[in-house]
């Protein structure tokens, strides 16, 4: 998940130009754009990509490799905030009425809460020299 802040005068089109990707990732992957309500200037990126701890590496490096080649400073200001985050659940409330509790899911799958805090700490290792001053995002 990504937040960035347009610079005065630049508009969405103009970061959609410059962000857009021009080579992919080979792997599942789909790109949420939100405009902050409050805050048009404010663009936030959601990225939702199936990997494994194999492949994040080659993942990110791909995409610091085409944030590099494209650069945003024209059109953002220097601030991003970064978070990377793991699925844990997905939850549908449509329904009206009371609704039961259950245990988190992913696609209908009971989610291993000791795995995902494996995979956590091994994201948070692999992460490390991605999120110091790199041009990920």
């Amino acid at each position: 998940m990504l937040k960035r802040r347009l610079r005065e005068g630049k508009s969405y089109g103009d970061f959609r130009r410059a962000w857009f990707h021009s080579e992919g990732f080979g792997a599942p992957n789909q790109m949420l754009t939100f405009l902050n309500v409050a805050d048009p200037r404010e663009v936030i990126v959601i990225a939702l990509t199936e990997a494994t701890l194999e492949d994040a590496e080659r993942l990110i490096a791909a995409d610091a490799a085409e944030r590099a080649a494209s650069p945003l400073d024209e059109v953002i200001e220097p601030g991003i905030e970064r978070t990377f985050g793991i699925l844990v659940a997905e939850d549908d409330f449509s329904a009206s009425g009371p609704i039961n509790y259950r245990p988190p899911s992913v696609g209908h799958q009971e989610t291993d809460l000791d795995e995902v805090q494996h995979a956590i700490d091994a994201a948070t290792a692999l992460l490390a020299p991605y999120l110091r001053g790199s041009p990920l995002g």
